[in-house]
C-alpha cells in the first residue's frame, strides 16, 4: 500500500513553528546580548561618575588638611607673637621696678654692711654679702621687712670671715622676696 500523507500542512506548520522559534530565540539572544551590552555601559559611566566624584572629594580633603595645617600654624605663631608682646608689656610695666629694687636695697643697706652678690630669680633675691657685726645684718634685715618693696627675709648663712679673707668680721646669706607696693589710693 502507498503510503499518503493526507495532512502535509501539520507538517508545513510544525516547520514554520520550528523556524518561528529559532527566530524567536536567536532575536532574544539578540536583544538579550544588547541589555546586558547597554547595562555594562551605564553601570560603567556610573561607577566612572563615582570615581570622579571620589577624586574630586579627596582633592579636597587634601586642600582642606593643607588649609586646616596653614591656620594650625598661623595658630602657633599668633601664640608665639601674643606670648612676645606679654613679655614685652611685663618688661615695659617692670622697666621701673629693677631701678626701684636697687634704690630700695640701697636706702635698706646699713652702714658697715655691703653686698658682694645680688641674685633674682621669679620673685626671689638671694643676697649675699659682708657686715662688721651680726647686729649690722639684723639691722638688714629689719630696714628689708620695713621695706614697701620686700616681704619675708630670711637668712640663710652667717659665718665668720677668716683672717686675710675681707676686713669685715661676717659673711652672710639672705634671702628676701620682692613685692609690688600697693598702688596708691587715688589712682596716683
Amino acid at each position: 500500500m502507498a503510503r499518503i500523507n493526507l495532512l502535509p500542512w501539520r507538517e508545513e506548520r510544525r516547520e514554520a513553528r520550528r523556524k518561528r522559534f529559532l527566530l524567536v530565540l536567536v532575536a532574544a539572544t539578540v536583544g538579550m546580548i544588547g541589555v546586558v551590552l547597554v547595562a555594562n555601559q551605564v553601570i560603567s559611566g556610573v561607577i566612572d561618575r563615582q570615581i570622579a566624584r571620589n577624586d574630586y572629594i579627596g582633592k579636597q580633603i587634601a586642600v582642606v588638611d593643607e588649609r586646616i595645617t596653614q591656620i594650625n600654624d598661623l595658630k602657633t605663631h599668633r601664640q608665639q607673637l601674643v606670648e612676645r608682646m606679654r613679655i614685652i608689656q611685663d618688661l615695659q610695666g617692670n622697666r621701673q621696678v629693677s631701678g626701684r629694687i636697687f634704690d630700695q636695697l640701697a636706702r635698706a643697706l646699713p652702714e658697715g654692711v655691703y653686698f658682694t652678690e645680688v641674685k633674682m630669680t621669679a620673685k626671689t633675691l638671694s643676697i649675699t654679702g659682708a657686715a662688721q657685726s651680726n647686729n649690722r645684718v639684723s639691722e638688714l634685715m629689719r630696714n628689708l621687712e620695713a621695706s614697701d618693696w620686700f616681704d619675708a627675709p630670711s637668712l640663710t648663712e652667717v659665718k665668720a670671715a677668716a683672717a686675710g679673707q675681707v676686713a669685715q668680721a661676717n659673711v652672710f646669706q639672705l634671702t628676701v622676696r620682692q613685692t609690688q607696693p600697693p598702688a596708691p589710693e587715688g589712682g596716683q
